[in-house]
């Protein structure tokens, strides 16, 4: 049988490690080396504190970002990709590939 994308198939699960409008753009990012919150908001544009550290404790509880604490003061936090995570870039740099062949086919926006 040809694999499909039922409810319970491994690669629907790893679509929605992804989905989103955040996690690959953060994922990607990360994949310069380790940074700051403040950091990767400056890098990214457009995605607020809030919704920066939302996507950071799920790709860190999905086990693709791994965070580092330093017993500083001020305290200082760092973000990192775990090899799960540098794994992932494969497929999200090959769905930029895509997306770059299809631009001008491509909505601006995606509608919900």
């Amino acid at each position: 049988m040809e694999p499909r994308f039922f409810s319970d198939c491994q690669a629907r699960v790893a679509a929605d490690l992804i989905s989103g409008r955040w996690p690959m753009v953060v994922l990607y990012s990360l994949s310069y080396g380790a940074a700051r919150p403040g950091d990767l908001r400056r890098q990214i544009g457009g995605i607020s504190q809030k919704v920066l550290t939302e996507t950071l404790r799920r790709l860190e509880h999905n086990g693709l970002v791994e965070r580092r604490r330093y017993a500083e003061a001020p305290p200082r936090v760092e973000y990192s990709l775990t090899t799960a995570g540098k794994d992932l870039l494969v497929p999200i740099r090959a769905l930029g590939d895509w997306a770059e062949v299809y631009a001008d086919q491509l909505p601006t926006e995606s509608k919900p």
